[in-house]
């Protein structure tokens, strides 16, 4: 498995699983592109892993703007002349049942975590194209199989990204390569956000849900990252329109 000196751009790539990405590509040898619209976080580590001798850049983008997505691909372009691969990584989170929701927390959510990977793909497929081929990896969740309390809108979102990654496939066959990660509980700072609340520390409610976990711990960024970076890789060419799921055997607990 190899992405030596592929062009790969991350989108959220400054925090939790995206940063994981990013630091995870550039260490084994791909060209990587940051998008996110954490300037600061975006520059810091674009600095640190270029004084370390890595290939990586730091784009500004608002995911959720079809000029700014535009963008990010035009100056990708510019920077390396293709796009090998692109990881969707880009999310947010927001608590609530459907009855607690308004336009503006609906249009915040799926317009980073759906509209989002629409843009990119939208401006990326015809690089790939061009170039006989690339590969796009969507970051959905278990969330999208799992009825969560209170992640009404999230869990819709994410399903929405396991369809999309199925149609995407088809729709561009002998173009792209589409195919996602499907996390579970993997220590972010989205997972600490959704502690919020509750009536223990977050340390014990992590201990609690690492005990339930057929793997016994909680996942991290790397788990997912060396997943994605196998599934951007050409080992992984005959794997496509599906989604691999890394929730530590979570999905396969009997309810109860």
């Amino acid at each position: 498995m190899s992405l030596k000196d592929k062009v790969i751009i991350v989108t959220g790539g400054t925090s939790g699983i995206g940063e994981g990405c990013s630091r995870h590509f550039a260490e084994i040898g791909a060209r990587v592109v940051v998008a996110s619209n954490q300037e600061e976080a975006g520059q810091k580590l674009e600095q640190e892993l270029r004084a370390a001798g890595k290939d990586v850049r730091f784009v500004f983008t608002d995911v959720a703007n079809e000029a700014s997505v535009h963008a990010l691909v035009q100056r990708v372009v510019e920077l390396h002349g293709r796009i090998d691969g692109v990881h969707c990584n880009a999310g947010v989170w927001a608590a609530g049942k459907v009855t607690e929701f308004d336009d503006a927390v609906w249009n915040k959510v799926m317009n980073v975590n759906v509209k989002s990977v629409f843009w990119t793909a939208k401006h990326v497929v015809p690089v790939m194209a061009r170039q006989n081929g690339g590969v796009i990896v969507i970051t959905t969740s278990v969330a999208a199989f799992v009825g969560f309390p209170s992640h009404a809108l999230y869990c819709a979102s994410k399903a929405a990204l396991e369809a999309l990654i199925r149609c995407l496939a088809v729709d561009h066959a002998g173009q792209v390569r589409v195919v996602g990660v499907c996390p579970g509980t993997i220590d972010t700072p989205m997972l600490a956000a959704t502690c919020a609340g509750w009536n223990k520390p977050v340390n014990e409610l992590y201990a609690d849900v690492a005990r339930r976990i057929p793997v016994r711990r909680l996942g991290q960024p790397l788990d997912v990252a060396q997943a994605a970076a196998f599934l951007l890789s050409d080992d992984a060419g005959y794997i496509n329109g599906t989604s691999l799921v890394l929730d530590g055997g979570t999905m396969a607990l009997p309810p109860w």
